[in-house]
């Protein structure tokens, strides 16, 4: 297993996971309109200085993917004044359990630590148990819950 910088060449089995990300994050979003969704300008986060997409490869074959984006705090009574925010973590369901989200992440932090960044976020669905056991095992902890209401 290595652990590589995404490229362009890799825009078509991202673009895939990224709607294998929706299709799991359904369960737990009913605000998610319904049909092909992107969440990510993965031309941006590969192209960009500010950003990183990692992805793990197994025999040639890229089967997990995450990036890191630098991000100026939103608060100015933050002890910061940027943080890298997380997203695209995706580990193709036959991949799971073999630690694959912990290289990237490692990686990911690596690349954080090296921009002089020392905050690091994330956003998981609550109600998404495995992920944010994955995420409290690498050190992460819960910050905020938003809630929501249809009125």
């Amino acid at each position: 297993m290595i652990v590589r910088e995404a490229t362009k060449e890799d825009l078509k089995i991202l673009l895939e996971f990224e709607q294998g990300m929706v299709a799991a994050e359904r369960p737990f979003d009913s605000t998610l309109i319904e049909g092909e969704i992107h969440y990510y300008d993965l031309d941006y986060l590969i192209d960009s200085p500010n950003a990183t997409v990692m992805v793990a490869e197994e025999d040639h074959q890229v089967v997990a993917s995450g990036y890191a984006l630098i991000k100026k705090a939103a608060k100015q009574y933050y002890n910061f004044e940027e943080y890298a925010y997380l997203g695209f973590m995706f580990v193709r369901p036959e991949y799971r359990g073999r630690g694959i989200n912990q290289l990237i992440l490692d990686q990911l932090l690596e690349w954080t630590k090296s921009k002089g960044i020392s905050e690091v976020r994330l956003d998981v669905y609550d109600q998404n148990e495995s992920a944010v056991k994955a995420y409290e095992k690498a050190g992460f902890e819960p910050l905020f819950l938003t809630m929501r209401l249809k009125v």
